[in-house]
């Protein structure tokens, strides 16, 4: 038997851009579209009734953005993969995806396969992302931020080098393991380093400085 395809609610406020963009899954054998959204309401709504493998998220929409619908999508449905499709490269975007837990980041002006194989990445586990979004990531590390951090990566960061696993510091904070994780994925790329050791030792350094 042929394993079940990847099942995708498309998400974005333009009917032609939604109507597209189902089109282009239906032309792989091993996609699925489990439905389309025109809003972030919508979108929390239809993961909840659909419980679609990946959502393929659009962030500028009237109402709940892209970014505020991805948080709550991921926080009732964990196991939910979230890739973002927008025309937004700037940092801010960027960052607030990626902070909201979405697992990849591409831009609308990407190649149909692009998107088939992204959808297909992050449905695997991977974390696709458009090279001109990972140019600014890599820029803002490079550029001098003196508030590097923000209050919330500050409190889950000093929790890290304090030894808490992210199922405790999601307990004390009242948020979800994954938006500890998404804020640890921020901290790591602000700071410019890959791991939860390296991480504690930055803040330590920062401290005695």
């Amino acid at each position: 038997m042929s394993p079940s395809p990847i099942r995708v609610l498309v998400v974005d406020d333009h009917a032609i851009v939604r109507r597209g963009l189902a089109d282009l899954i239906g032309t792989a054998d091993d996609l699925a579209v489990a439905g389309t959204a025109a809003s972030g309401e919508e979108a929390i709504a239809m993961a909840a009734d659909l419980g679609p493998d990946v959502v393929l998220m659009d962030l500028s929409m009237p109402g709940l953005d892209g970014t505020a619908a991805t948080a709550r999508i991921l926080a009732d449905h964990p196991h939910v993969m979230v890739l973002v499709l927008t025309s937004f490269s700037d940092q801010r975007a960027i960052n607030g995806a990626l902070e909201a837990g979405a697992h990849g980041y591409l831009l609308k002006h990407s190649e149909p396969e692009t998107i088939l194989a992204a959808i297909r990445e992050v449905a695997s586990g991977g974390s696709p992302l458009d090279p001109k979004a990972a140019r600014v990531l890599l820029d803002s590390r490079r550029a001098p931020q003196p508030n590097l951090l923000t209050a919330r990566e500050e409190q889950v960061l000093r929790m890290v080098a304090d030894g808490l696993a992210n199922k405790m510091i999601a307990r004390r904070l009242g948020i979800t393991e994954r938006t500890v994780k998404a804020h640890l994925t921020s901290v790591y790329q602000r700071i410019g380093v890959t791991d939860r050791t390296q991480a504690a030792l930055w803040i330590q350094r920062r401290d005695r400085t």
